[in-house]
């Protein structure tokens, strides 16, 4: 995928993330030639997935700028619901919607984004258990595998990551 090549993506990591939602994505991305930087609360610190699947931090989040990247990718589990109350993980989040670059998030991953505050509006989905969020935001909801509205990918749960990733890499297509 030319369009996708040397692409650079931040994703979010700190424990209990749900692992498929973390591993499938980035493996899918460095597989299409993008580069993905996987930011936790530190460096270089091992993370635990809900499953029990370890991912060792790239760098700290308080070291990220959007500018370095081209997307974010917000996994679900509970990882979203602890890291949604760190105010670089809002901002890195808002900066993105700004530049009008691309966010994704998946499952749980929504709660990031409605904190940050940039869902107002926009069409996405997510999983069951955060809707009533979701529409709390401002989203406007659909329950459907994928949306994406404008730059905005959003996803249900683990079994929606082949049209999750498809529909983030269409994006640079």
């Amino acid at each position: 995928m030319a369009g996708i090549r040397d692409k650079r993506f931040l994703m979010f990591v700190d424990d209990d993330y749900e692992d498929l939602e973390l591993w499938y994505p980035k493996l899918r991305l460095v597989e299409a030639g993008a580069h993905v930087t996987v930011a936790g609360p530190k460096d270089a610190t091992k993370y635990r997935g809900k499953h029990g699947y370890p991912c060792t931090s790239d760098a700290a989040i308080a070291d990220m700028e959007a500018d370095d990247f081209d997307g974010l990718v917000v996994p679900g589990g509970f990882m979203p619901d602890k890291l949604r109350r760190d105010p670089k993980v809002l901002d890195l989040t808002r900066r993105f919607a700004a530049a009008d670059k691309p966010l994704a998030a998946i499952c749980h991953g929504g709660w990031i984004p409605i904190s940050a505050g940039v869902y107002r509006g926009v069409r996405v989905t997510g999983s069951p258990g955060i809707k009533d969020d979701l529409v709390n935001a401002g989203a406007i909801w659909e329950d459907a595998p994928f949306v994406v509205d404008r730059r905005f990918v959003s996803s249900r749960k683990p079994d929606d990551l082949p049209d999750f990733c498809r529909a983030i890499l269409g994006l640079f297509a």
